[in-house]
C-alpha cells in the first residue's frame, strides 16, 4: 500500500498552501467581523479551485459519477482523480480559513450535488453554475428522507413550494439544487434533487443567519412559492424507483463528506501548527514534544501533543481513503461517513485543546487559534451530524436498513 500523496499533486498542494498562507489568514479576521459582506478578494481565486477539475466534476466539492476501469490485461486500473486533488486542495487552504473556502465560486456543495446525479445534458447545462443546496428544512434536519418541500409536475413544468433553511452560499450563488418530494405518501423513494436558477419567480431568499464561526461564508433562508421551473430541471431519472430513488440524491454525500472531513483535516493541521509555534515562544531554548521518550514519560502539553498528532493522522489517512475509492469507482459510503465523523470530532477537539494549551494567548482575537476553535464546529454538524454518521457506519457494518436500525 503505497500512502505517499502521489507527486502529479505538489503544485496543486503548494499552490493552496500559498493561498492559505498569503491570501486567507491575511483577510480572515476582516470578513469574521464583517459577516455577510462577500470577500472580494476570493474572485481572482476562483480560477485556482477551477483547476483542481479535470472536467469530470462541476466544482471543486466532489467529483462526478465514476467506473470501475480495467485494462488489456483484465487488471484494475489506479486512478487519482479529482476527488483526491479536491481533498488534498481544500485541506491546505482550510489551513487558513474555512468560512472563505466555503466561499469560493463555482464550489457549491450543489456543483457535487450536479457532478453526482445530473446526466450528461444537464451536467453541460448546470456544470458551469456557482451552485448551493438546499436540504434542511426546519421540520427536516439530519432526516433528509423527512423533506417537505413538494414539486409537482404541471404540463412541462415542476411547480415547487416549501422553505429551506441553512442553505451555504444560498444568498451569492447563481443557482440552488433542491431537494424535493414528487410525493409525501411515497417517503424517500419520491424525493428528487432540482436546479433553480436564481432569478427564478416564486424563489427568494428571506433571510440569512448570524453564526458562531464561518462568518466569511452567507447562510441563508430561502422560500419557494409555486416556483415554476421546466421539468428537465429535474437531476437524473424522474421514475420514482423504491429501491434506488433516494440513493441517487444520497450519492453527494458520498462524494461532499470526504470533502468536509478534508476542511476539517485543515483546520486541525492549523491549529496544532500554530500552537506548537506559540508553545515555542513561550519555551525559548526548548524543544516541544521532542519525540525522544514515550508519551508516559512527557511533559503533559507534550503527551497531549502526542496524542492530537495521533488523531489528526487517522482522520487525514480516513479522508484519503474515502476520496481515492470514489475516484477509482467504488462504494464508499460506509468510508465517507467514517471519515467526516472521525475528522469533525477530531478538528474540533483539537483546536479547543490548542487553544487550551496557549492559554489566554489563544483566547484572544488577535490570534487565529480563537476562530479555529469556533469555525471548527460546523465541521462536526453539516453534511451530518455525528451521530447521524455514526448511525450510517453501523448500518453498514451491521447490514440493517434505515428501518431496520434508527
Amino acid at each position: 500500500m503505497n500512502l505517499e500523496i502521489p507527486a502529479k499533486f505538489n503544485g496543486l498542494i503548494d499552490q493552496a498552501r500559498q493561498v492559505a498562507d498569503e491570501v486567507f489568514r491575511k483577510i480572515s479576521r476582516k470578513y469574521d467581523l464583517a459577516e455577510h459582506k462577500y470577500p472580494k478578494e476570493l474572485d481572482m481565486l476562483a480560477s485556482i479551485m477551477d483547476g483542481m477539475n479535470d472536467g469530470d466534476s462541476a466544482g471543486g466539492a466532489g467529483a462526478n459519477k465514476l467506473k470501475q476501469q480495467v485494462n488489456a490485461q483484465g487488471n484494475l486500473v489506479i486512478r487519482n482523480g479529482t476527488n483526491m486533488s479536491t481533498v488534498l486542495g481544500l485541506a491546505e487552504l482550510c489551513r487558513g480559513d474555512v468560512g472563505l473556502a466555503l466561499s469560493l465560486p463555482r464550489q457549491g456543495l450543489g456543483n457535487a450535488a450536479i457532478a453526482a446525479v445530473a446526466n450528461e445534458k444537464q451536467f453541460k447545462k448546470f456544470g458551469h453554475l456557482w451552485a448551493s443546496m438546499a436540504i434542511t428544512e426546519p421540520g427536516a434536519g439530519s432526516d433528509s428522507a423527512n423533506i417537505q418541500t413538494t414539486a409537482t409536475l404541471d404540463g412541462d413544468d415542476y411547480v415547487i413550494n416549501g422553505e429551506k433553511i441553512y442553505v451555504t452560499a444560498g444568498d451569492r450563488c447563481e443557482a440552488v439544487v433542491v431537494w424535493a418530494t414528487l410525493d409525501k405518501a411515497l417517503g424517500r423513494a419520491a424525493i428528487k434533487s432540482f436546479v433553480v436558477l436564481k432569478g427564478t419567480k416564486g424563489f427568494q431568499v428571506e433571510r440569512l443567519e448570524k453564526k458562531l464561526g464561518i462568518k466569511a461564508s452567507d447562510t441563508a433562508t430561502l422560500r419557494f412559492d409555486d416556483c415554476r421551473i421546466p421539468k428537465d430541471h429535474l437531476l437524473g431519472n424522474p421514475e420514482i424507483n423504491s429501491q434506488k430513488g433516494f440513493a441517487g440524491v444520497m450519492q453527494t454525500f458520498d462524494n461532499t463528506r470526504p470533502v468536509v472531513a478534508a476542511m476539517a483535516v485543515g483546520l486541525a493541521t492549523a491549529s496544532l501548527e500554530r500552537a506548537k509555534e506559540l508553545l515555542l515562544k513561550e519555551l525559548p531554548g526548548k524543544s516541544v514534544a521532542p519525540y525522544s521518550r514515550p508519551a508516559a514519560l512527557c511533559l503533559s502539553v507534550e503527551a497531549d501533543l502526542y496524542r492530537m498528532e495521533a488523531e489528526l493522522e487517522a482522520a487525514r489517512l480516513l479522508t484519503l481513503k474515502a476520496a481515492w475509492m470514489a475516484d477509482n469507482g467504488q462504494p464508499n459510503s460506509k468510508e465517507a461517513s467514517m471519515a467526516k465523523a472521525k475528522a469533525g470530532r477530531a478538528a474540533n477537539s483539537i483546536s479547543l485543546k490548542c487553544v487550551e494549551l496557549c492559554g489566554s494567548i489563544g483566547y484572544a482575537e488577535d490570534e487565529l487559534l480563537e476562530k479555529w476553535a469556533r469555525d471548527s464546529k460546523i465541521l462536526d454538524i453539516f453534511e451530518g451530524t455525528q451521530q447521524i454518521q455514526q448511525l450510517i457506519i453501523a448500518r453498514r457494518i451491521l447490514g440493517k436498513s434505515s428501518s431496520e436500525l434508527k
